[in-house]
């Protein structure tokens, strides 16, 4: 398998297997309307096989970070538009990342008087708002009758993300965001029909899932899961049960013929992928990279080695808008500046340079 020969992600043909991650980059207006800045970015890295934007929040509540973008308003949708217009024009593909939450926000962040989780759990740490940094705060436990009205809400962010213009959307299941805090037992200590069991502890993504795809296509409709990661306080720790709760997340969304499967993991070639690879039985795009950067020859490794069908790049894409080229070529490349990650403006956003001959 080549790094830079098409794939094709259910109804999506991707020129090459170089994806670039969903990246919190904090640039967006206050109102969550993308500016002309965020319709450069993603403009600029057209060439990736597939985009997948940061994540964007389909409900008020859902907001996690100051300046994120939204898929909300009439105006948030057509904001949207402009990017996804941008990376057409270039001959990209660009998929939203639909994602809430859950309790790693704070009614400083969002404007909204409460913060959901499945449990009043509080994450262990602090977060940073539009008036200061605070203690996360102890969520309200969404109760049964309430979480249709979650599903809703992706459904509904879903539908937004395709009149945006997005090729599809890929639900954000991973790094103790409120989908995956139904999957942790840290943070789902639930005694309904949606904690306590691992296939109870996955009802409700299969549920997200499900319904998008319905709405949607699920030839347009990927998952990103981050099994084991530990962070953000959503905690699994033991392997037999991780392996127990996403084996059940993966039979119960396998039948759908999702586009892809987008796992985030620092072991792309062990068991626990590898398994949950073989039980999806369709495209898996996987992330090694989050503790370290991922270099070519990781890259080419996840690829030739046959353990995913695309690799999914975070740091790499940041510093350079042409990385698929020079990975290509052998070019050398720019190197991030973290100081800038989540800054306000151009300066390390934009303005990397691509490869001058």
């Amino acid at each position: 398998m080549d790094l830079f020969s098409p794939l094709t992600l259910g109804d999506l043909q991707l020129s090459n297997r170089v994806i670039m991650a969903p990246l919190t980059r904090s640039r967006s207006r206050i109102d969550g309307v993308p500016n002309d800045d965020v319709v450069e970015y993603y403009r600029q890295r057209a060439s990736m096989g597939l985009i997948v934007s940061e994540g964007v929040y389909p409900s008020a509540v859902g907001q996690g970070f100051v300046r994120q973008p939204g898929l909300v308003t009439e105006e948030q949708i057509a904001g949207w538009k402009r990017v996804t217009d941008a990376v057409h024009a270039e001959g990209g593909l660009i998929v939203a990342q639909v994602m809430h939450a859950g309790r790693v926000t704070h009614p400083e962040t969002t404007g909204q008087d409460v913060v959901v989780a499945p449990s009043a759990i509080a994450v262990d740490g602090v977060t940073r708002t539009y008036t200061g940094k605070y203690d996360y705060p102890v969520p309200h436990a969404l109760t049964e009758a309430e979480l249709p009205g979650i599903i809703e809400e992706f459904v509904q962010g879903s539908r937004n993300a395709i009149a945006a213009g997005f090729d599809g959307v890929e639900l954000h299941g991973a790094n103790g965001y409120l989908l995956h805090e139904f999957l942790s037992p840290s943070s789902n200590t639930r005694t309904d029909g949606y904690g306590g069991s691992p296939e109870n502890r996955a009802r409700l993504v299969i549920e997200v899932v499900t319904a998008v795809a319905e709405a949607i296509g699920a030839g347009k409709t990927g998952l990103r899961i981050s099994p084991q990661h530990n962070i953000q306080s959503a905690l699994e720790t033991d392997t037999a049960d991780a392996a127990a709760t996403y084996g059940a997340l993966i039979d119960g969304i396998a039948p759908l013929g999702l586009a892809a499967l987008s796992i985030l993991h620092a072991d792309p070639a062990g068991e626990l992928v590898q398994d949950l690879r073989s039980k999806f039985n369709g495209p898996v795009l996987l992330n090694t990279g989050f503790q370290s950067i991922t270099t070519l020859d990781e890259a080419v490794a996840v690829a030739s080695n046959g353990w995913g069908e695309a690799v999914v790049v975070g740091r790499p894409a940041i510093a350079n808008p042409d990385l698929v080229r020079r990975w290509k070529e052998e070019l050398p490349l720019n190197v991030p500046d973290a100081s800038t990650f989540y800054t306000e403006g151009a300066v390390g956003y934009t303005d990397y340079p691509f490869w001058a001959n």
